[in-house]
């Protein structure tokens, strides 16, 4: 256990800081923004209870809400994706196939299943983050944001995923 605790710390802290450092001023085309930090959420293995996994994504959320001077709203998304990541991941994989401590990648679940697993959880956080800053008037805008948000950010995380499949082999 303290091995997957000091992990998940170090990755915490990569990640948030690599979000409000780097990936932040990595804007495509004005509209597209990487969210890596989603990664520390969405590779939490599925043996973890609920309240860890929800109170790991509101410090998360938090610590980019800090950088990023974007008050509460990634604490907000990064809560209500991390409650639902356990039911999003047994759309894909059975209650008999549960991976029994193993983080959800291409490796544990299969490529195909990990790529809609790893698209829905980004899309539902893109919808909400972008959903929310537009709320008064939802333009042609906000969805394209969410749409670009959406692609950007997963081609990152898969490559992300594909990365750290290599270095465990």
């Amino acid at each position: 256990m303290t091995k997957y605790a000091i992990k998940y710390a170090l990755m915490f802290v990569i990640l948030v800081v690599a979000q409000a450092v780097v990936f932040n001023h990595m804007v495509l085309f004005g509209v597209a923004v990487p969210l890596v930090f989603l990664y520390l959420i969405i590779s939490l293995p599925v043996t973890v209870g609920t309240n860890i996994s929800v109170a790991l994504g509101f410090l998360a959320g938090l610590a980019v809400d800090v950088f990023c001077d974007t008050p509460g709203l990634n604490a907000l998304c990064c809560t209500i994706l991390a409650f639902v990541r356990k039911p999003m991941f047994h759309l894909y994989v059975s209650y008999d196939d549960d991976l029994a401590g193993h983080s959800p990648s291409s490796l544990s679940m299969g490529h195909f299943i990990f790529m809609k697993y790893l698209l829905t959880m980004v899309a539902l956080y893109c919808l909400m983050v972008f959903g929310i800053e537009a709320m008064q008037v939802f333009t042609l805008r906000a969805l394209v944001r969410i749409v670009a948000s959406t692609a950007y950010t997963f081609v990152l995380l898969y490559a992300l995923d594909c990365l750290s499949l290599r270095s465990r082999e």
